[in-house]
């Protein structure tokens, strides 16, 4: 439940900031990826890639990384999900996250869940 309440407030935050920055950001495929990163940083969940946990600063770090290498690979936030932020590219393990008061999943999973809770958020 914590980290629900983190992801919301963190969805309502930024939504805030792009309209009162006067940028039409909602709905684009860079600021959906953004905020994931954004999200991931903040959201005080375990991310385990390959069999290591990492804090959530590391996992934000880690996809971004990912995501400055492997842009070309992405032409929609879900690309970027699916390609870049699920599993790893040596392995190709899936990425789980362990938050506060939820079970264990798939990074898939659950940042398919953050994009879907973000596009809601701001149809609104």
């Amino acid at each position: 439940m914590n980290s629900i309440l983190h992801r919301s407030i963190a969805i309502l935050l930024f939504a805030g900031l792009s309209c009162a920055s006067g940028t039409a950001w909602a709905g684009t495929t860079d600021a959906e990826i953004e905020y994931i990163l954004t999200t991931v940083g903040q959201s005080g969940c375990i991310f385990v890639r390959n069999g290591t946990e990492h804090p959530p600063g590391e996992a934000e770090s880690h996809l971004r990384l990912k995501y400055r290498n492997g842009a070309r690979y992405v032409n929609s936030s879900e690309d970027f999900i699916d390609r870049l932020a699920s599993s790893s590219s040596w392995t190709n393990r899936p990425y789980r996250i362990r938050c506060p008061d939820e079970a264990e999943q798939t990074a898939a999973v659950w940042l398919h869940a953050m994009l879907r809770d973000y596009r809601w958020a701001n149809s609104q």
